[in-house]
Formats: C-alpha cells, structure tokens, sequence
C-alpha cells in the first residue's frame, strides 16, 4: 500500500461504493481469465465521484439527446466500466458482468458503441476515443450555439473521457487534441489517468515527456491532482473548474496507482493486461478491508446509493423533456427542425430537390461531388463538411459554408488542418451524436492515415461519410506517393464499409442521395481528378441503378464479351465497346460504382447483370486486382496496375500501365477468337 495513501480518509459509504467498482472489475476479469484489472482497481475513485456528483445520464434512456456523454477512452479498462453502468441500473446484469469477454456477452473486451447500454462509442485502438470526444465536442457545442436561446438553454452537455498513458502516446490524440485546443471546446474534459505504467513496464522507458506543459502549449486549461486517486475533495473540484471553463478544453491530470490494494501487483506492469489471480484477490480484499468473501457481491447500502444516482438522471431527463415541449411552443421554426432531426428525417424531398442537377460537359466526380454539395448542404444545417488542409483540391467546401471556430460555433465547416487520423475519429465522434452527421475530405492515398477511424466506423456502423477525391494514377504528376494503387482494394475489404466509385457526373448524384438515406454504416467515396464524360441518361439505363452496386450501362442480345469497369475506367469500356462493333463484335458494359452493394442484391438481379453464360470478361480499374477475381470469372482478364506509379501527365501514365482503349481492343479481340 502507498504511504501516502488517502484511502483511510474516506467515510464509509464512499469506500463501500468504490470497493464495490473495484471488485465488481476484479471479480468479471478474474472470471474471465482475461482482462485489465489495474486500471479499475486505480481509477475506480475518480469514476464514483464523475458518475455520482458530475455526471448527467439517464440509465433508462442511453440515448438522451442531453446527456453528458462519457467515453471511456483507455477501453482496455472495459471492466470499470461495465461495473459502474450496471451499478447505476443501465440494462446490464450481474450475469452480463460474470458473461465479460464471453461469446454473445453484452460485456465484449473492449467497449463497443451499439453493443452495451451507455457505451458512447467504440474504444479499442488506443487514441481513438479521446479523438472521437473531440467530434462529440464539436457537435455538442453547435448544437448549443444554433438550437439555445436565452431563456431556453436545450443543450448544455458536458464531454468526458478517461484517457491513459497510451492514448496520450498516440499520435491520433495529439493531432486531435491540438485542434481542440485551436477551437476552444469548453465542454470537453479529459481525465487522465497518469498511473506511469504500461505493459512493456514503468512509462520512463519511453514517455518522459511534461504532459501538462504540452497541453498547455495546445491551448488547454490543465490541473494536477497528487496523491494516489482517492482525495475526493480535489477531484471534486477539478471536475467543477473543468465545468465552469468557458474558452478552453480542459485536462485533469490525476496521479493514481494501478492496481491499487493489491499486496505483491499494485504499482507494476504486472497488473496492467492479466487477472490478479485468486490468492491475491484474497490479500488485496484484505488490505482494503473488504470483508465479503463472495464474488460479485455489493452491499446493499451501496446499492441503494448507486441506484439513487441513476433516478436523479431519470428526473433530469423528464425536466429536459418539459423545457424540450416549451422550447417547441415558443420557437416553432427551431423546434420543428429539432423534431425532424431527433426522427432521423430530411427536411426536404431529395429527388425535387437535385431533380434539375447535371452538367452538360465532361467534369471530374470531385467537382461533380462539390456542385451537388452546393445544392445539399445550405438545406442540411446538422451535417459537417470539413477537410484535411485540401479543400480547393476536394472540392468538400459548400456554398454560403462559414468555418467552425472558437468565434463562430454555427459554422459547419470545418478546417482539420493536415491532421487526417484525428479527421478520421472527429467525423466518427460528429457522426454518432445524436442529430450530426460529418463528411471529411482527402486524397484517397492517405486514407491510410485513416484506417483506425474506418476500421472503428466500419465495426460499429457509424454513419460516418469519407471522401477521397485523386483516386488513381488520374491524379499524374505528384507521382507514385500520391496515387493510390492498392487503395480501394482493401478498402473494399473492410467489413462494413461501403466503397462507391462513381463513373460521372449523374452517379456522383447518386452516391450523394445513397449516403443521404443510408445512416447506419459508414460510406466512403472514390473520386477522380481528372474530367470524365457525362453519359445521356436518355438513352443509357438511370444513374439511379448506382444503388443496386453495379448495373448494365449497355447491354445487347448475343453478346460475346462483358467489359467491366468503375468509375473514370467506364469511360475506356465505352470507348472499347464502340469500337469493337466496328469490328463486329458485340459486347456488354457494366458499370461497377460499387462491389459491396452488387453483392448484397439477389442472385438473380446478379445473373442478369454479369451474364453467366458469358465467359469472356475483361475488368478495368486503375487499382489492382484483388478483389475483382469473383466478377471475372475463369477466363477473365484484367487492366489495371501491378505495381506502384510513377511521376507524368495522367495520359502518359495510363498509357505506360496499359490502361487503355487500344490495349483492351487487342487483348477483347484474342479472347472472344479464343
């Protein structure tokens, strides 16, 4: 035990609620054989005094549009956090808490947001959470600036995160928590488990870094509170500085010790990833004076507390409700948008609306995708655009759009800088907070600064919508560190994530009216630099088909040859296709905008798409060809890229690689001749 402990300090019924937090963590990990138990055991006294003192929620409705939302960034510590929502009486048993890290259990190892009653968002990569509160603040903090009104004050939510050593480590919570700084986001506050240990030992091994002086250069109101975690008082009103803030996010950097109780582990990184094992829950219930010997065991004194707190947030939300119906009464305008965004409606008719959208001339999807935003977004005031320092070159910016700073909270722009993983989490933090929705741009080939932020998206279904415009080797000059070659490939990969890639102007139209009606997975777009031809939608199949994944752009009787390609590559199977019945062969062209949308339609719809009965089939994507082998076929063949680019004009390029009319002209002739 430390000597400067203030454990023995604390009255009775406090010791009782967190010694309950504690061994309600021990005992599910133990259990489990599998688990963290030192940070619950060491920040359990900072969780009772947020959740009983500070915390708004109401366990009966998770999803109170007012609540303060609590994001468990450091998700390793899943345990603490199971045990204080089932304590507070969310729908969380006991026997989900003996069910932790168990197959179908509502307690998986790491939260996971859609997963658990009262889990905000989902925490297992590191950083991602403490990132992903940043986009919560963001939202929370428009949401007040546009719906409050003097004497009516709809949202005034706080954002909380616990953030360890780890997450402070990763580069995603740097990125994130300089931007927050740079926008002044008040309402969020992190709490900083600053125990100095990880799992490869004590963090002086690789982390001596002055925290609080970093922050504090982000432009964040920082304090300390010493000791081992247990003075209350301090924590108290740390939390309450924090809440009285009215310029800057806010850190509390809280020294405690992992493991905490525990004789022989307590302190060391010996704690940190494994079950203390049952002879040393024996000794530390001994040393904390815990004097039940049953597992799972809460005394009943600490149960009515715990539970009182969770009425409080029953009784808050049924005051919010009757401000909610004066508010509506008073301010109709206002309340009538709110309405229509707590259903999760468009305040317009989406067809009507982009009904007279199109161009006449060839015109990059990248700027076909910022004419339709030009249309969308005036008539959307609960979606973010944004980018990652690239907007000319996005073409994500909107018109009449007013940037989100620390002076204009009602801006809906926003100015990522050249930050693309804290994007990434911020649009996921925007996306899932109740009402805001975020699209962020950049070039597709540093979608792989993103992937956590898709990864954590694609597993939850975030509405979450990605835009990477410069999506091949199209892109030219700026060479092989800018084109993306292998790019879609795995991005078509990852479950749960839809990947469209229009091939004009009218399925860019398209894809924007899918992502608009689809608010329960996250969407990335593929969009070209260079201009591409607009088809006469008189004469070829509707755009409209976009949504079905792939469709039959030409399709003739007695064809011998099926060319297959997505976006800018249509335009070189149309080419193709032309030309070939100059030579009198006849072909299909079937446009592929999406593969994961193809292949969720019927078989048969797929049958009369892809033709079985045609063998010869030739696929064009400036990629490469991973993922295409299922459309192919046997005796298919395949344009596209082996390797990585190189530094030219976009036509030299595609000449270079063989991606062109001419080589799909010989290669469709030899096939079809056999």
């Amino acid at each position: 035990m430390s000597k400067n402990t203030s454990y023995k300090n604390l009255l009775e019924l406090d010791r009782l609620c967190i010694n309950s937090i504690r061994f309600l963590s021990v005992d599910a990990i133990q259990k489990a054989n599998s688990g963290h138990p030192g940070l619950p055991m060491g920040f359990a006294p900072v969780i009772y005094q947020l959740f009983t003192r500070h915390l708004r929620f109401n366990p009966r409705n998770p999803k109170w549009l007012n609540r303060d939302r609590f994001i468990l960034s450091a998700g390793h510590g899943s345990a603490l956090l199971y045990s204080m929502l089932h304590l507070c009486g969310y729908d969380i048993s006991l026997d989900d808490l003996k069910s932790v890290r168990q197959l179908d259990s509502v307690t998986p190892g790491h939260p996971e947001y859609g997963h658990t009653p009262g889990v905000e968002v989902t925490t297992g990569p590191l950083g991602q959470g403490i990132a992903s509160a940043v986009g919560m603040a963001i939202a929370g903090k428009y949401q007040g600036a546009y719906f409050n009104k003097k004497d009516h004050s709809l949202f005034d939510y706080k954002i909380y995160a616990v953030a360890g050593d780890g997450c402070l480590q990763e580069g995603v919570s740097s990125e994130a928590c300089s931007l927050a700084g740079h926008l002044g986001l008040e309402n969020l506050i992190v709490l900083y488990d600053d125990n100095q240990i990880t799992i490869d030992g004590g963090t002086e091994i690789s982390f001596s870094e002055d925290v609080k002086k970093r922050f504090e250069a982000y432009g964040w109101f920082v304090q300390e509170v010493s000791g081992d975690g247990h003075d209350l008082e301090k924590i108290d009103k740390a939390i309450i500085n924090a809440k009285t803030q009215t310029q800057k996010p806010s850190l509390i950097k809280i020294s405690s010790v992992i493991g905490y109780g525990s004789p022989n582990k307590q302190g060391t990184s010996g704690v940190h990833g494994s079950p203390l094992g049952a002879d040393e829950i024996r000794l530390t219930k001994k040393s904390l004076g815990w004097d039940y010997e049953e597992s799972f065991f809460v005394p009943p004194t600490a149960r009515e507390y715990f539970q009182a707190t969770g009425e409080k947030g029953v009784a808050a939300e049924a005051s919010w409700d009757d401000l909610l119906k004066q508010y509506c009464r008073r301010y109709d305008k206002e309340g009538a948008e709110l309405t229509l965004a707590m259903k999760n409606e468009l305040p317009f008719d989406l067809d009507e609306l982009t009904g007279s959208l199109k161009s006449e001339k060839p015109i990059a999807t990248r700027s076909a995708s910022g004419k339709i935003l030009d249309c969308l977004m005036p008539k959307l005031p609960f979606v973010f655009g944004g980018s990652a320092d690239l907007t000319p070159s996005n073409n994500t910016f909107f018109s009449g759009a007013e940037s989100f700073q620390k002076n204009n909270p009602l801006g809906r722009y926003i100015h990522y800088g050249v930050r693309e993983h804290a994007m990434g989490a911020i649009i996921n933090g925007i996306s899932i907070s109740g009402i805001t929705r975020a699209y962020g741009g950049t070039f597709l080939c540093f979608s792989d600064y993103m992937l956590p932020a898709l990864r954590v998206a694609a597993l939850s279904g975030y509405p979450s919508v990605f835009v990477f415009t410069h999506d091949s080797i199209g892109l030219g000059e700026d060479g092989p560190t800018h084109q993306p070659v292998e790019q879609l490939s795995y991005l078509r990969a990852m479950p749960g994530l839809t990947l469209i890639r229009p091939a004009d102007f009218d399925e860019t139209l398209e894809a924007w009216k899918y992502i608009l009606r689809n608010k329960d997975k996250p969407i990335a777009l593929a969009l070209t630099r260079q201009a591409l031809p607009v088809y006469d939608r008189s004469v070829y199949p509707s755009a409209a088909n976009l949504k079905k994944g792939a469709y039959s752009l030409v399709q003739k009787e007695r064809a011998s040859l099926l060319l297959i390609a997505s976006g800018s590559e249509v335009s070189i199977a149309m080419e193709a296709h032309e030309k070939l019945a100059q030579s009198g062969i006849i072909s299909n062209v079937v446009s592929v905008p999406s593969l994961e949308l193809f292949e969720e339609q019927p078989q048969d719809y797929r049958d009369q798409v892809l033709s079985p009965g045609i063998k010869n089939r030739i696929v064009i994507e400036a990629g490469i060809r991973r993922g295409w082998e299922g459309v192919m076929g046997e005796k298919g063949l395949f344009f596209g890229m082996k390797g990585f680019g190189a530094s030219a004009p976009a036509g030299d390029l595609f000449e270079k690689f063989g991606i062109t009319v001419s080589e799909v002209l010989t290669a469709a002739k030899k096939l079809v001749k056999g």
